[in-house]
């Protein structure tokens, strides 16, 4: 699939309608809406976030960056709409905030998924991402499965 990935801000409509069905999604897996540690991501603490969209302008995926000091960010809300998936756009995706990391000097990009999410560890894992210990608001969190992966 051609897609275009370009910035766009945390409140843009489609940016905001692609994190609603991930929610959605991820709360339905969980069985409630309180499955995320930790302060919830913001317009404010997300400062790159990146929209995916075919060759018709739809937005089919979505991904951003919450930059940390000592040359790390956490990838958050990394989403393919699921008519999209299996098309290579997450993929693409991470590659493109994977650029936009290391751009901005990042060495290690961290993130966090879920214990309901296997094909999410199962797509990460083959991205070259380790696993690692929980981290920050992550520790000792049950259903929090972390990882990460240096930067060329």
């Amino acid at each position: 699939m051609v897609l275009t990935i370009d910035r766009e801000p945390w409140e843009s409509a489609d940016a905001t309608r692609l994190r609603a069905a991930q929610r959605a999604e991820l709360d339905a897996r969980y069985g409630c809406d309180d499955h995320e540690p930790g302060a919830a991501p913001t317009a404010e603490t997300v400062s790159v976030f990146l929209i995916a969209r075919d060759p018709g302008g739809t937005a089919v995926g979505c991904g951003g960056l919450r930059f940390f000091a000592a040359g790390s960010a956490e990838i958050k809300r990394m989403y393919v709409s699921p008519p999209a998936r299996g098309t290579g756009v997450a993929t693409a995706i991470l590659r493109a905030l994977e650029q936009a990391a290391h751009d901005a000097g990042v060495r290690t990009l961290l993130l966090e998924t879920g214990t309901a999410q296997p094909d999410a560890m199962r797509f990460y894992e083959r991205e070259g991402y380790r696993r690692i210990d929980n981290f920050g608001p992550y520790r000792g969190e049950a259903l929090s499965v972390c990882y990460a992966r240096d930067l060329p």
